[in-house]
């Protein structure tokens, strides 16, 4: 590895690496009315415990290492659990705080308290120690241990198949039966019976980083992980990179291959029902996060013939940074489907997740209808052979989109300065789409005989932008087109001449048009002086002062070159000319 792609220690908005941990909990108490903070230890709990010890209620307690936020204190609320213990950064709790929240929900309360366990060996034991010494104080303790990876198992039967996202259904589904009132005993059983028929896999892009450490793992550029852990540890295999539908594929595939007869692997078939997570491992924009949901009822509902009749996406156990996602699918009963619909106070519990067990989600949405005003647009766009005007607009449309797609790297880099670096690229798609629907000189399929619909098509300016070409399209009344549209962009957006944008190399291209067309000059040697005008007034911006636009935001040591969007106006003109000269 080259020396500038050493990794080097994430930036991250904390204080001190050793205070993550309280300082967190302290943030969730303070955003979070109902919740408190156990004195002495990293406990998150719910303020009414008290009443639920009245009520005879089971009392429910989870926890881990801290770093999978929300989890586990952002499922503390009524209807989920009692009382969450966080412990260092990736570390198990310590016996000592577990056993203080078993005793601050459980004492002196019959019912009893359920722990809520994800299968890994520090959190067994810790959870298990405080287990047994509750015991011996005379309280009433059960343990659950939840391990539903569907990627890889281990032949060690200390270990296992690991406990991931999956957890927060167990969550949810035991704590809508505490709050029925059902027993220990009873919710012991149902939520042994689902952590059962459940399975997870992740998969991911690059690594995460504990407070004040390095990566925890290298992944390269093309490469992302397969069935890795919430810690960061290794997977099935490292695969290329793909496309998000391969990727969801691959992942439900992995999970549901049953045929090697593999314990770990989640038994399904067509006409099952199931609840779908796609969970944030903490660093995945919610656009992608949303391909992915989509990416997935889709393969299910189509092509594996599952019903997915709920679903939560979002972020619910991730590990600090990592960027990746993970799946995990429950299969569902009417038990488990009434739980998890019954209502709870918990902050990281989605609000809206329920869709209606009637197959809603086993059949394709059509998009809702809704009727246009078509009047003065063809339905379907027809041109005849081109005449002379067609032929000069066709060949000047087309160095006009060769002319961007080949400014594209300039205007990024322009762009990179000033904004967010896609002008070049935004205008290079919009010119290969319009060089798309073209058409060919022989075949055109745009209306390049009627510059009105023509425009109509292109630019979806409103009709009133373009009365000036309905009837006639001679020099001038493009001139007033063009002085329309600039009105429109200094009415709508608020910028002037001068102001450093796109107006810069518009207005003189405009200008000097009208004047010299004005005093009798040829078309084509007045569009020259315009273009000459244009790349004047884009190459002036270099030394103004941006008082609109996107530069306007951006400190004024870094805008000492052009402005990308008045370049490209000045490239597009450019092209005009050169098209109609030749």
């Amino acid at each position: 590895m080259a020396a500038e792609e050493k990794p080097t220690v994430t930036k991250k908005l904390i204080n001190n690496p050793r205070d993550v941990v309280d300082e967190a909990l302290e943030g969730i108490v303070a955003a979070n009315p109902g919740l408190n903070v156990l004195k002495g230890h990293s406990v998150i709990i719910r303020e009414d415990v008290e009443e639920l010890r009245k009520e005879g209620k089971v009392t429910l307690i989870s926890g881990g290492g801290s770093g999978h936020e929300p989890a586990h204190a952002g499922f503390v609320g009524k209807g989920m659990l009692t009382a969450a213990v966080a412990g260092a950064v990736f570390t198990s709790p310590p016996t000592k705080s577990i056993l203080a929240a078993i005793r601050a929900v459980g004492k002196g309360n019959d019912a009893g308290t359920l722990l809520i366990v994800k299968n890994y060996t520090g959190d067994r034991l810790n959870f298990g120690f405080a287990a047994e010494r509750a015991k011996a104080e005379g309280m009433k303790v059960e343990m659950v241990v939840v391990g539903e990876d569907c990627a890889l198992t281990s032949k060690d039967k200390t270990a296992g198949r690991r406990g991931l996202c999956g957890t927060i259904l167990i969550h949810k589904i035991a704590g809508a039966l505490a709050e029925e009132g059902k027993s220990l005993e009873e919710i012991l059983q149902v939520v042994k019976t689902a952590a059962n028929a459940m399975g997870t896999i992740g998969v991911s892009l690059g690594p995460c980083s504990v407070p004040g450490s390095l990566p925890s793992f290298v992944l390269g550029s093309d490469e992302m992980e397969l069935g890795l852990g919430i810690h960061g540890e290794p997977g099935v295999k490292r695969v290329k990179m793909d496309q998000a539908d391969q990727v969801v594929q691959t992942m439900v595939n992995h999970m549901c291959d049953i045929q090697s007869g593999a314990a770990h692997k989640l038994n399904l078939k067509s006409g099952d029902s199931v609840a779908l997570v796609v969970n944030n491992l903490g660093g995945t924009s919610v656009l992608e996060l949303n391909i992915v949901a989509g990416a997935a009822i889709k393969y299910l509902t189509k092509q594996k013939g599952i019903g997915v009749d709920r679903v939560y996406t979002g972020s619910f156990m991730t590990s600090l940074e990592m960027a990746g996602v993970s799946i995990t699918m429950l299969h569902l009963d009417e038990t488990r489907s009434c739980c998890l619909d019954q209502a709870t106070t918990a902050p990281a519990w989605p609000r809206v997740s329920v869709s209606p067990s009637t197959g809603f989600l086993t059949t394709e949405k059509k998009p809702l209808e809704v009727d246009e005003d078509t009047k003065g647009k063809e339905k379907e766009i027809k041109c005849d052979k081109l005449t002379v005007l067609g032929d000069k607009v066709y060949t000047v449309l087309l160095h006009i989109t060769d002319a961007l797609v080949a400014a594209e790297a300039e205007l990024n880099e322009l762009d990179n300065r000033v904004g967010d670096g896609d002008c070049g690229s935004t205008l290079a798609r919009g010119a290969k789409g319009v060089k798309q629907a073209m058409g060919s000189h022989d075949n055109p399929g745009l209306p390049y005989n009627n510059p009105a619909e023509l425009l109509l098509c292109l630019a979806g300016l409103c009709e009133d932008h373009m009365v000036h070409l309905k009837s006639n399209s001679d020099a001038a009344a493009w001139v007033k087109a063009l002085n329309a549209g600039i009105q429109s962009i200094m009415r709508y957006g608020g910028a002037e001449p001068g102001d450093r944008t796109m107006l810069d190399a518009l207005h003189p291209a405009e200008s000097i048009l009208t004047s010299s067309l004005a005093a009798g000059k040829q078309p084509l040697e007045a569009l020259q002086e315009a273009v000459e005008a244009s790349e004047q007034g884009a190459q002036s911006t270099s030394a103004m002062v941006a008082r609109a636009g996107r530069s306007s935001y951006v400190n004024v040591d870094r805008l000492n070159c052009v402005d990308p969007g008045a370049l490209a106006v000045s490239i597009w003109l450019r092209a005009v000319f050169k098209g109609l000269k030749n």
